[in-house]
């Protein structure tokens, strides 16, 4: 998980209907998130051919508010797999920004006081791009207040439909135990976020970290009614 703040009015424009920018230190960021889908299943199927893979996306972070608490939750600006039916499930269903691009992975594990090695690459324009990580140090529970927190404990989904409208969905995980990493990011072939995204991606994260993952529950997704657009 790498993460850049970034001009709140680059995101204003693509904040869904009912939901306003959240916020970590005053700032706004995005995330460039790289991980693995492990014996996936939809619908509690598992899907042949679709059950292990990559997906490497750029997201920003929302809340909105609720009877039940505020509720903080990401949306995504691209999502790259390397499954072109999951991308076009994706993008004609539930209208996620999705794209399918031949990814690989490495992965050397920490163990002991050895750090761990982490590799996700897409290709592009005829490049591989990529993100790469190296941990330091043991993993541990983020402090509830903290960065690290903030990028990975956001547990709703937000997007915007074709009439303008917003879909919510809830994630369910525990909490992630994290690695402080040093993480960088190469983005040859192009952006494929996004040319106004391009210029600070190039530059070092303000902040990275690995996540251990766990399994997750992805819900069904339900229409906002009333919602107002904030930014």
């Amino acid at each position: 998980m790498a993460s850049w703040a970034v001009d709140p009015a680059l995101l204003m424009g693509r904040v869904p209907a009912g939901t306003e920018l959240d916020r970590w230190g005053g700032a706004v960021y995005v995330s460039i998130v790289a991980f693995q889908f492990r014996n996936t299943r939809v619908l509690g199927l598992p899907i042949p051919g679709h059950r292990n893979f990559e997906e490497i996306n750029l997201r920003f972070y929302v809340r909105r508010a609720h009877p039940e608490g505020v509720r903080r939750g990401v949306v995504f600006l691209r999502e790259i797999v390397p499954r072109g039916l999951i991308a076009l499930a994706a993008r004609r269903i539930y209208h996620e920004p999705y794209v399918a691009r031949p990814t690989r992975s490495r992965i050397a594990a920490a163990i002991g006081s050895e750090p761990g090695q982490f590799s996700y690459r897409w290709r592009h324009a005829g490049a591989w791009g990529g993100v790469d990580a190296t941990t330091a140090g043991a993993s541990r529970l983020p402090e509830p207040d903290s960065q690290e927190a903030f990028i990975a404990e956001h547990y709703w989904g937000y997007n915007t439909q074709p009439d303008g409208g917003t879909m919510e969905y809830r994630v369910a995980h525990p909490p992630w135990r994290v690695w402080r990493a040093s993480v960088w990011c190469d983005l040859a072939g192009g952006s494929i976020f996004g040319s106004e995204f391009e210029g600070i991606l190039q530059r070092p994260p303000d902040s990275g970290f690995v996540a251990d993952g766990s399994p997750v529950t992805v819900y069904r997704g339900a229409r906002l009614t009333g919602a107002g657009h904030t930014a």
